[in-house]
């Protein structure tokens, strides 16, 4: 069986995520975003061009909701729905679970896994730096038992 190659700036040693890791070291850095004024077909599009499965929508700069890709395909089954003049804010989650970067990983990781969130959006000080997703959380779990 062959091993994934790994990217050599990606530590990989156990220490790495530990009791102790901040949100701020596993979260992706400047997430792409949308306006809630876009379409769906637009959101659509920046999901499938760059595999993401969670945008976070500003108004103004302002985080006003997340929409998720599950989020985007529900609201197309429903009849009447056009994506190509619905806006995302008639898609979007406007409950935004926030955390700080200086938040522990497991507190995060807790709080998603309870809840059933897909991703938290980090925040400070009402600026975005960044995303944390259930996909970086098994990517960190992996390094972490590598």
């Amino acid at each position: 069986m062959m091993r994934p190659s790994r990217d050599p700036s990606t530590p990989t040693d156990r220490e790495h995520v530990s009791r102790t890791t901040k949100i701020r070291q596993v979260m992706t850095p400047s997430p792409h975003t949308i306006g809630s004024d876009q379409k769906l077909a637009r959101a659509h599009k920046v999901m499938r061009e760059h595999r993401l499965r969670h945008l976070p929508v500003l108004r103004g700069g302002r985080l006003v909701g997340v929409l998720s890709e599950r989020d985007l395909f529900f609201l197309e089954t429903i009849a009447g729905v056009d994506i190509d003049l619905d806006a995302v804010s008639d898609a979007m989650t406007p409950d935004v679970y926030t955390a700080h970067p200086d938040d522990a990983l497991r507190d995060v990781a807790r709080i998603m896994a309870v809840r059933r969130y897909g991703c938290a959006v980090v925040m400070e000080d009402g600026h975005l730096l960044g995303i944390f997703t259930a996909t970086d959380a098994l990517r960190h779990l992996a390094e972490a038992l590598a």
